[in-house]
């Protein structure tokens, strides 16, 4: 589909040009240092992430479809694919950290070439191309997130506990009153229609049976764990998966991560440094495994993706506390108004749902085909997004997905019932 439009008149030029501003405005506060670090193995230094992206687009758009490219650099894409098996070996994950080059500049010179390529390639790209652009652009929002939650990993490490950003107000005052919501009954549609983007994940879109539930109006929120903790839940062996019970025995837990004491109160570390605890915010840094305690604990269950998103599809997926530039980097308070609150936004809700191919699922093909399908196998799927997902890149079917005891995602709780 060739242009002769001006590349900055393209609307995914436009696109590709906003978000790769945010990457490198997310950087920004990040010296060389702080960008290197990794603070564990599923986790990597910021400039991973910086540079991981460039080498889809340098690898994927630009070396396989613009003639003329030359690679920035001939041995970056070695240090810089991260699972495609397709594309060859690669340096190992648990060892990212220890790439002291090259340095956070050297990763933001490779950016800019990249990004000068691909301004000027873009607009005569071919419609399956730019499909590949798209994709790559909704990956970098995810790394996007990834990177925050990284950052987060890394500083909780220093015992300065460094903050990224300036707190900002989160208010103060009780949380609403938890409703159950009556949730949507029969057959219904599940997944993404074929009109936009969405990830192969998403589809093909597909009916499923919902039996008669509701849905707590709110997340769970930090006074309410605080209960839970109180309790006995981490000491009750009845409320946890055995799976659930040998992590949290193993990693001896007592309370969501970066939960700290202080004399007689609880506080937490966040990307805006050590906060009091808010108890009427969502709680978050929770595995599958405490989520399902949890919600034992309450005489509740955790809701099915299905149920989540037969109920997503009625609000705004932009809405709520989200990534931009009046995010907090952190869940706040429920507000008032509608039956449902907090269905985008402030945490990534754990679901019942094993991450599982849909019926009639067909990775795409070639080596991008590895993105998803790959690890559909003991992952659990969260919905809704948090404070740290960049606003615009959710959908009602939207589907993300960790292993069971992952935690240092912005990861919360909806409690289901049934009946």
């Amino acid at each position: 589909m060739a242009s002769n439009a001006r590349p900055e008149a393209d609307p995914l030029v436009i696109f590709y040009l906003v978000v790769r501003r945010l990457s490198e405005a997310l950087a920004a506060p990040l010296s060389d240092a702080d960008a290197t670090l990794q603070p564990n193995p599923e986790a990597s230094p910021a400039k991973w992430h910086l540079a991981h992206i460039s080498w889809f687009f340098e690898t994927f758009v630009l070396r396989d479809h613009v003639p003329d490219y030359r690679l920035f650099d001939a041995a970056w894409p070695f240090l810089f694919n991260s699972y495609y098996d397709g594309e060859g070996e690669r340096h190992a994950r648990p060892r990212r950290g220890m790439l002291s080059r090259p340095t956070l500049d050297g990763i933001l010179a490779y950016r800019r070439h990249v990004d000068s390529a691909m301004a000027a390639a873009i607009p005569g790209l071919p419609a399956a191309v730019r499909e590949l652009v798209t994709l790559g652009l909704n990956h970098e929002q995810q790394h996007q997130e990834l990177l925050l939650t990284d950052i987060l990993a890394a500083f909780a490490e220093n015992p300065l506990a460094p903050a990224y950003s300036t707190p900002k107000p989160q208010g103060r005052g009780d949380a609403p009153p938890l409703e159950w919501i009556e949730g949507r009954t029969g057959i219904v549609e599940i997944g993404a229609s074929n009109e936009g983007f969405a990830f192969d994940a998403e589809r093909p879109r597909h009916r499923t049976l919902l039996h008669p539930h509701a849905l707590a109006s709110r997340c769970v929120t930090n006074g309410e764990w605080i209960e839970f903790i109180a309790d006995g839940g981490y000491r009750t062996c009845t409320l946890w998966l055995s799976d659930g019970w040998a992590w949290a025995t193993g990693e001896a837990a007592s309370a969501p991560l970066y939960w700290r004491r202080n004399e007689a109160n609880w506080q937490r570390f966040g990307l805006d440094g050590v906060q009091p605890i808010e108890p009427a915010a969502p709680v978050t840094h929770i595995s599958y495994y405490e989520a399902d305690a949890y919600a034992r604990w309450a005489g509740a269950r955790l809701p099915t993706e299905f149920e989540w998103e037969a109920a997503a599809v009625h609000h705004d997926p932009s809405s709520g506390n989200q990534l931009d530039d009046a995010g907090a980097f952190a869940p706040r308070p429920a507000g008032a108004g509608g039956a449902l609150r907090q269905m985008f936004g402030d945490v990534w809700e754990w679901t019942a749902s094993a991450f599982l191919p849909y019926p009639g699922f067909v990775p795409a093909e070639g080596t991008v085909g590895e993105y998803n399908g790959k690890f559909m196998s003991g992952q659990m799927v969260l919905r809704g997004g948090s404070c740290a997902t960049p606003r615009g890149h959710l959908r009602a079917s939207y589907r993300n997905f960790f292993a069971p005891h992952h935690r240092w995602q912005f990861t919360g709780l909806r409690l289901a019932r049934d009946g």
